[in-house]
């Protein structure tokens, strides 16, 4: 089953502010819209690429597609790639368990991004 990150993050510090996992339909974005709301953030820019979930949810004042603006959220997700052999499909470290998939990436995003040493 395809699983994507979605990810909100600051454009201007590169911090993750909310993520979730799923697919690339408009119940996922939802999803991380309500947990943005919870948040009380104001949402200024949204810059994405062109997935039709976007256009629907989001007002187009907000919204600009293309790869120009998404640079940094390209390098984070190489960053990770990196990071965590488990992104790798073609190697022994690829879990097919969804569950297992958003444990380790829970875990790989605390720390990489807050700080956090579990262990």
């Amino acid at each position: 089953m395809p699983c994507w990150l979605w990810r909100a993050i600051n454009h201007d510090s590169g911090e993750i502010v909310a993520y979730v996992f799923g697919s690339r339909e408009h119940g996922v974005l939802q999803e991380l819209l309500t947990s943005l709301s919870g948040l009380k953030v104001e949402i200024v820019a949204v810059f994405s690429d062109d997935n039709f979930a976007y256009h629907d949810a989001i007002p187009t004042n907000v919204l600009c597609t293309g790869k120009r603006h998404t640079q940094r959220i390209e390098r984070k997700h190489l960053t990770f790639r990196t990071r965590l052999k488990r992104l790798a499909r073609r190697t022994i470290c690829y879990s097919k368990s969804l569950e297992m998939h958003k444990v380790v990436f829970d875990l790989l995003i605390n720390t990489l991004e807050f700080g956090c040493q579990l262990f």
